[in-house]
């Protein structure tokens, strides 16, 4: 008999029913696997594995690689997690390949010249990192990960070269990031066109019914579609999801530009970040970066073509969402009662932390600002604290504090870094 929650039969998912107990038929299977993708290659095999995979009573096998060379996760990373997510809950099943085969390669998607291997050793710690952080999307019972090593490391030579041999170097030089390193004389390792081979035979290796990946990954899912045809498989179904814009609105969700949401922060950290977003992101993060059915999201969108809503409400809607996700609901309601003391009230809030300084370093002065920044955590160095206090985002119960030697403290006394931490100075 099915349940209504896990469309589990001895240990096979096969169907999936709605909140109503209605079994859910391909149409709308279909329909929650392709929202907000960026392309599908293609539909129409797609509602056919379904189709046979309902009858056969097994799960699709959807495919994601990673290669743990950059393992602190943000909402941008999670986009293609959230979709594989959306495909657990439908009934199928997740195998997450971490290369740490081809990590040892490194991709070479989007470089403008050879990327630097990593030994196993960095690729083995950051795939513990990465299996710490997808587990935080991904459902773990209904999650396989799989290391290549355990086929790529058993080739031997001769297959190697018939691997080589399926496909050619005008073909390879295809890709914009080798034709381009190509025309400016720029160098390209051999071994650098082994990575999207080795990444299309995991997917024979698997038998992968879907690969998943960002649109910058195209060459090298589409390869695995062109190697399973070659060893005789079906083809598995290509599919794409767009790179998160950032909160900026305008580039691509980074670390380095400082757009990015990162799934570890905290929840009143995070909460912030996403109201910080454009008006015009708001249904692209609905759709990316939730699990808001699509009818929903389409009900949203219809709020705010008709100005029904005012922006900022359906922004506080999407920012409870997404911090629920990650932190639960308990802490993504209180980090919007936070929001609403500091930005709508403008008052402090309740239930900031406590740090707790000697008096004696009080009384000698030996503690400053900066001191107070660092050891509270709320700069991560030194030098980040004095940018923090030149560029007038430090405060000291409401007065913005411009110097960098400030030691005058006294007993409860708050300190400010930005809009959203807090510290309350305890002095004994």
């Amino acid at each position: 008999m099915l349940s209504s929650s896990g469309f589990q039969r001895m240990g096979v998912f096969y169907l999936q029913k709605n909140k109503g107990g209605v079994l859910m038929n391909i149409k709308e299977q279909v329909k929650i696997i392709l929202k907000g993708a960026a392309e599908v290659i293609n539909i129409d095999e797609l509602e056919n594995k379904i189709s046979r995979a309902i009858s056969e009573k097994r799960p699709l096998i959807v495919k994601l690689g990673l290669d743990p060379s950059a393992p602190d996760i943000h909402l941008g990373h999670a986009v293609v997690l959230r979709k594989i997510k959306q495909f657990q809950d439908l009934g199928h099943k997740a195998v997450i390949v971490i290369g740490d085969f081809t990590g040892m390669i490194g991709d070479p998607t989007g470089k403008s010249k050879t990327r630097k291997q990593l030994t196993r050793e960095e690729v083995l710690e950051n795939a513990k990192t990465y299996e710490k952080q997808i587990f935080r999307i991904l459902n773990r019972e209904k999650t396989e990960v799989r290391f290549n090593s355990e086929w790529l490391s058993v080739l031997n030579f001769k297959e190697v070269v018939e691997l080589a041999g399926k496909y050619t170097v005008a073909r390879m030089l295809e890709r914009e990031d080798f034709k381009n390193r190509f025309v400016n004389h720029e160098s390209i390792g051999i071994h650098e066109f082994f990575y999207p081979l080795m990444q299309g035979y995991d997917s024979v290796a698997l038998r992968a019914d879907v690969e998943l990946g960002g649109t910058d990954q195209r060459f090298n899912i589409l390869m695995g579609r062109f190697l399973q045809k070659d060893y005789g498989q079906e083809n598995q179904i290509a599919m794409f999801m767009p790179l998160l814009v950032g909160i900026d609105g305008v580039n691509k969700m980074s670390k380095s530009l400082n757009n990015y949401v990162g799934i570890n922060e905290e929840p009143e950290v995070m909460y912030e970040k996403l109201m910080t977003i454009p008006d015009s992101l708001i249904i692209n993060y609905y759709e990316l970066a939730t699990d808001i059915h699509p009818d929903m999201i389409e009900g949203i969108r219809l709020e705010l073509a008709n100005e029904r809503t005012n922006p900022r409400d359906i922004k506080m809607r999407l920012a409870l969402e997404v911090t629920t996700l990650y932190h639960g609901e308990k802490a993504a309601l209180l980090a919007q009662e936070n929001f609403k003391l500091i930005f709508q009230r403008r008052e402090m809030p309740s239930n900031m932390p406590e740090f707790v300084i000697d008096e004696n370093r009080i009384k000698s002065k030996s503690i400053t600002i900066i001191d107070i920044l660092t050891e509270a955590k709320l700069s991560p160095t030194r030098s980040e604290a004095k940018r923090l206090v030149s560029q007038g985002a430090v405060k000291k119960s409401n007065v913005k504090i411009t110097d960098i030697s400030d030691s005058d403290f006294k007993n409860d006394d708050v300190i400010q870094v930005g809009k959203i931490k807090f510290i309350k100075l305890i002095i004994k």
